[in-house]
């Protein structure tokens, strides 16, 4: 069994049936049942006796600043009672794997969106842009991603894959006793991995791939066939 776990405020939950689909393309992916939970059940006691054999850690649809420290001690802990399960952890996840990794929760009373770079005079925002982002750079979209070295994760595929992108914010400072492996012109923490442990970081979002943009697919099989999954 694997295990998706949704960031975010209890409403994002399952919004749109977003999480039940993700549930049975990671299924499709791995060929093993995948149980899903919320970030608030995300603690020690709950996890560890479900002996997952990966977990997958989701984006986040609101900035951390909504939230208090607290809320991710459950993610510090889990993580930490966990060590050995191979776990990857997407977009927003990545980047609290920053603050958990660099800081840790409970040496912090705030928390504070990592920003990429302000708007350049005259360029356009997204479509539909975030009221707390107003004036800063959104990655979003289909975008090349660099590999800094090789790894298991991007075995098979071609320099530079070509991944779903979908974020404001982003991980300043590779943690200590992490790897630097992929990045980009736009963001330069684009994909990190443990030295130690089996734990990955992905700054883009290889669960949303699309047809004519597979390499995210392969990125998702090439984490569970590391894992041992496949």
């Amino acid at each position: 069994m694997i295990i998706w776990i949704r960031i975010g405020k209890p409403e994002s939950y399952n919004k749109d049936g977003r999480d039940f689909w993700l549930k049975r393309r990671l299924e499709d992916v791995s060929g093993q049942p995948c149980l899903m939970l919320h970030q608030e059940q995300m603690t020690p006691d709950i996890v560890k006796p479900l002996t997952p054999r990966a977990i997958l850690l989701s984006g986040c649809g609101t900035f951390f600043q909504h939230f208090k420290p607290d809320a991710f001690y459950g993610f510090e802990d889990t993580l930490n009672a966990l060590a050995d399960v191979p776990t990857m952890g997407l977009c927003a996840s990545h980047q609290l794997m920053g603050f958990m990794f660099n800081n840790g929760f409970r040496n912090l009373t705030q928390l504070e969106d990592e920003m990429m770079r302000p708007l350049l005079p005259g360029e356009p925002d997204v479509l539909d842009p975030n009221p707390d982002a107003l004036g800063y750079f959104c990655e979003e979209g289909f975008h090349p991603v660099t590999v800094m070295q090789p790894d298991p994760l991007f075995d098979e595929l071609p320099d530079p894959v070509v991944v779903r992108q979908s974020h404001y914010a982003e991980m300043k400072t590779v943690p200590r006793d992490f790897d630097l492996i992929a990045s980009n012109e736009n963001c330069r923490i684009q994909a990190i991995r443990h030295r130690e442990r089996p734990l990955y970081g992905t700054q883009f979002h290889p669960e949303y791939y699309v047809d004519v943009y597979p390499h995210g697919r392969k990125i998702l099989e090439n984490f569970f066939r590391f894992a041992g999954v496949l």
